[in-house]
């Protein structure tokens, strides 16, 4: 795992971020183990307590689940990969729109930009899982 951290927003936020990330895309799937915190902390180079407390709300979040003497793992359940994807969808979709209108744009001027970045895109064969 590879995190350019952002030094703006706390950095367990970032790793639970990009745990997401790799359970939404696939990299990791339900019931893959993950690192020990300890390993997660000298990989990143960050200190053991930030990965403990991304490690403790990812599974208050449901996202992980930590069996004792093995491991923390990513829930079991295959639910798990759509819930997270919608999960990141809301998020981007709240931040364009909310980004949008501080510009702003309304409704309709969003989705005629929308409308055209995915042309433009589907034109370029960026268009991706059809999504």
């Amino acid at each position: 795992m590879k995190v350019e951290f952002d030094q703006s927003r706390p950095i367990y936020l970032q790793i639970i971020e990009d745990i997401k990330r790799q359970i939404a895309t696939g990299v990791l799937k339900p019931g893959d183990k993950l690192p020990s915190q300890r390993d997660l902390a000298v990989q990143l180079q960050v200190n053991a307590n930030t990965v403990q407390r991304a490690y403790r709300e990812m599974e208050l979040l449901g996202i992980v689940e930590t069996l004792r003497g093995q491991g923390t793992f990513v829930r079991a359940e295959r639910s798990i990969v759509e819930e997270t994807r919608g999960d990141m969808v809301s998020t981007l979709v709240e931040e364009f729109v909310t980004a949008m209108q501080a510009l702003g744009y309304d409704a309709e001027a969003i989705l005629l930009h929308v409308r055209q970045k995915l042309a433009d895109t589907a034109g370029n064969g960026g268009e991706r899982n059809g999504k």
